[in-house]
């Protein structure tokens, strides 16, 4: 059932709903063209609520009709019981659409993302699960239809990779994989090792949101751009060339490069895309942090320093220690099946957003 508070949230948007169809619906604004404009955008933003809300309590309504009717005879009382139980069911549905109707929108959910994956902890071994983290994400990427473009890729001498970063597009890629931006810490037994001994190594993840105009968050005079030759076992153009690009935000000291583009041009594009993202990510923690100054730790804080998933690969358990979610499945999520963990990531996202509102 909903709450007293959720009931009342929602019977005030209903009623705003009403009057704003009433509004718009008469002669003095269909005349106004821009109080038209703004009275149909906030419309647009309250009826899917609105609507939802609206079938909800017609739904309750029918509730008391069918108990009656079931009370008239034996053959009514067997049709009514089977109309109930099936109204009972499109109720809790409604009640859980209701819910997520109300989490207030991330503007930055729908975005595409920049997918950063590095070797940190741990030597040879940390660049070799860099490099399963990124063939688990691109067997996800591939199932759900999410299109990747690597843009920067530095393979490590003895297997793996040291650091990459890649663009993800998909509908809603950032709500997906925001929560991944962390450190992945992994417990087995290294290929290199000789004795058998379990070994634990970290590689982080950042998750970056992709920004749709690079050029309206980066000022060309706020940058340092330095060229340099590209080194490492990478791409196809690495050494022949000074086509590596860095360059510097001098306002913020935020750093972006890539080595692995087929020219300079292509580097720096790279770069700026990377650099961009950045930029944008350090514009959305500073809102959210203006939004509530006492954030929920429960997802993370989206820090590479957070320890945020054990992979044990001996007991083939994935613990998410966020949420405290263990899954005995590691060989299955390794191949992609991300699922359960994200999924379950997103509904404690939605769940803590709506503490946060006050709405719960």
């Amino acid at each position: 059932m909903l709450s007293k508070k959720i009931i009342e949230t929602l019977d005030d948007i209903l009623e705003n709903y009403n009057d704003l169809k009433s509004k718009i619906s008469s002669p003095e604004v269909s005349e106004n063209y821009e109080e038209y404009i703004s009275l149909n955008k906030k419309i647009k933003s309250v009826e899917p609520t609105a609507i939802l809300y609206n079938d909800y309590k017609n739904n309750l309504d029918s509730l008391p009709e069918l108990e009656l009717l079931s009370k008239e005879s034996d053959e009514m009382e067997a049709i009514a019981k089977e109309e109930i139980k099936k109204l009972k069911l499109e109720i809790v549905d409604q009640e859980e659409k209701i819910k997520l109707s109300l989490v207030p929108k991330n503007e930055f959910d729908e975005k595409d993302v920049i997918m950063e994956i590095r070797g940190a902890v741990g030597g040879d071994e940390a660049n070799i699960f860099a490099e399963d983290l990124f063939n688990m994400y691109k067997k996800y990427f591939d199932r759900v239809g999410f299109k990747i473009k690597v843009i920067d890729w530095n393979e490590s001498v003895a297997g793996g990779v040291s650091t990459m970063s890649m663009e993800v597009k998909g509908k809603n890629a950032f709500q997906y994989l925001k929560h991944e931006s962390g450190s992945h810490r992994v417990q087995r037994v290294p290929k290199t090792e000789s004795m058998g001994r379990i070994h634990t190594s970290i590689a982080t993840v950042a998750v970056l949101p992709k920004a749709d105009k690079v050029e309206a968050l980066v000022n060309m005079n706020d940058l340092r751009i330095d060229t340099y030759r590209a080194s490492g076992a990478g791409g196809q153009h690495v050494n022949k060339t000074d086509s590596a690009i860095r360059i510097t935000h001098i306002p913020t000291g935020i750093v972006s490069q890539s080595q692995d583009g087929r020219s300079q041009h292509d580097n720096k594009a790279k770069a700026m895309e990377i650099l961009a993202a950045r930029l944008l990510e350090k514009k959305m923690n500073e809102q959210m942090e203006k939004q509530s100054s006492i954030r929920s730790a429960a997802v993370g804080t989206g820090e590479r320093s957070e320890k945020i998933r054990t992979y044990n690969y001996p007991q083939n358990r994935v613990t998410d220690h966020r949420i405290n979610l263990t899954i005995k499945k590691l060989d299955q999520i390794m191949q992609g099946n991300l699922d359960e963990i994200l999924d379950s990531l997103i509904a404690n996202d939605q769940e803590e957003r709506l503490k946060e509102s006050g709405i719960i």
